[in-house]
């Protein structure tokens, strides 16, 4: 299994946290220390949607409407924040958010 998020997103912790405590010991990826690349983004959006992207988030409060409209994919790899978080690859299966579906499909 392999947690993708922020060190400092209280959601990613909170999924760390649970998830080890009902023994599942996720590997953790900050995606702005190891941002993931074009073709990883491109996928996940594939398999996720349009609610990879974090239009919630400062970082996509801070940028201009130019920038907005540009492709999700190359918004994602310049600005690796606006990945919705946390993202957690379990074998074939793949989550978004920690939501409680999210929560009873991984604990």
């Amino acid at each position: 299994m392999i947690l993708y998020g922020l060190k400092t997103c209280d959601t990613c912790r909170k999924a760390r946290r649970a998830l080890s405590e009902a023994g599942r010991e996720p590997a953790f990826v900050d995606l702005r220390e190891t941002p993931p690349d074009r073709a990883q983004i491109a996928a996940w959006l594939d398999r996720l949607g349009p609610a990879l992207m974090n239009t919630r988030s400062t970082t996509w409060r801070g940028l201009s409407e130019a920038e907005r409209a540009g492709a999700p994919v190359d918004l994602m790899l310049a600005h690796p924040a606006l990945v919705k978080r946390p993202v957690i690859e379990d074998g074939e299966a793949l989550h978004l958010g920690w939501d409680k579906a999210v929560q009873a499909a991984l604990l």
